[in-house]
């Protein structure tokens, strides 16, 4: 009986040892809610992965950093080449970081991530990826069906070890399944939409987010920079639109952002509204979020130290531009309701 029992004690104690030792998953919407910037370093042939790659080409990468929880974290991930325009024109291309590559990584749970980088290294392209991820933020607070993000200060190290390591901004975006599921939606899967077959209301809110930051760079009925969201037990609900990727928008305003010339302005620091005709009473109950979130709009910017003051000082003349006219009743009906979109 006693070797019996011995064997048991043995295995409950191996048991207990090996369920201690596994490392907690990490909570990726705690992760990605986690104001504190990451310190990391990604492992990968920048050769390779910056120079000789197309859209869909997958590189194996190191991802290492500490956790808040001081957990040492040195993953093999899947480095994917996404986007099209930067892809080309960018020194470093837009990646998706697979963290779900293999099931021993610390950061399984995150899944995949898109990582948002800086389009060339330099001080004003740090400026304006960081104008960027404020943008996210100040979108976070207008609407829980957004994307969320994490600041990153990473390095990019040469696995070949014939490039010098690279040090930039960059922000982790949520995965579009992760944000659907924490609004309790689903991804749509049912093809194109046409715009006003979308929820009205929020509609109405993106196209006027996007006034607000000057960004013409979208289109809901070619998925273009815009993802559609269905609640999961409404089968017969309207699609929510999710707007991302605001480099193009006024308020960041970066060097390589041109509009569309059949849009007929001179460049993207002119605001136009690309919604479609709203009542005064629907504009008004959208334009009144604004207002009441402008100072903690402001605070987003102005509290944040990584923006230098010169950074602060645009966006805040540029959102002033803006709070002028809704707080203007002639202009709102002008610009909303006369010069809105008709097809």
């Amino acid at each position: 009986m006693k070797p019996f029992l011995s064997c048991v004690c043995v295995l409950c104690l191996s048991v207990f040892q090996f369920a201690y030792s596994q490392s907690p998953a990490v909570d990726k919407v705690a992760f990605l809610n986690d104001s504190s910037v990451i310190k990391a370093t990604l492992v990968v042939n920048m050769s390779k992965c910056f120079s000789h790659s197309k859209h869909g080409d997958a590189f194996p990468g190191h991802f290492v950093t500490t956790l808040s929880d001081g957990r040492n974290v040195d993953d093999l991930i899947q480095c994917e080449i996404r986007g099209h325009f930067r892809q080309g024109f960018c020194y470093v291309p837009p990646l998706k970081l697979k963290f779900n590559y293999k099931d021993s990584a610390t950061l399984y749970s995150l899944k995949s991530l898109k990582l948002v980088s800086e389009c060339k290294i330099s001080a004003d392209n740090e400026q304006n990826l960081l104008k960027e991820y404020i943008i996210y933020k100040m979108y976070n607070l207008i609407t829980g069906l957004s994307f969320r993000n994490r600041l990153v200060n990473l390095t990019f190290q040469d696995s070949a070890g014939k490039k010098k390591p690279v040090s930039e901004y960059a922000f982790l975006l949520e995965d579009a399944a992760d944000m659907a599921k924490r609004n309790g939606c689903k991804e749509w899967k049912g093809g194109k939409m046409n715009t006003e077959a979308t929820d009205r209301n929020q509609m109405t809110r993106v196209a006027i987010f996007q006034f607000m930051i000057g960004n013409t760079d979208w289109a809901v009925s070619v998925n273009h920079n815009t993802r559609l969201v269905v609640p999961a037990k409404d089968s017969f609900a309207k699609p929510y639109v999710v707007p991302y990727d605001f480099d193009y928008s006024g308020l960041v305003n970066t060097y390589y952002a041109i509009p569309d010339e059949k849009l007929e302005i001179e460049n993207v620091t002119e605001r136009l509204y690309r919604g479609f005709p709203r009542t005064v009473p629907e504009l008004n109950e959208v334009l009144d979020t604004f207002k009441l979130l402008k100072k903690d709009i402001y605070a987003l910017i102005n509290n944040f130290s990584l923006l230098n003051q010169k950074s602060k000082e645009n966006m805040i003349y540029y959102l002033d531009g803006f709070y002028k006219v809704i707080n203007n009743p002639v202009e709102v009906k002008h610009l909303f309701i006369e010069l809105a979109r008709r097809e």
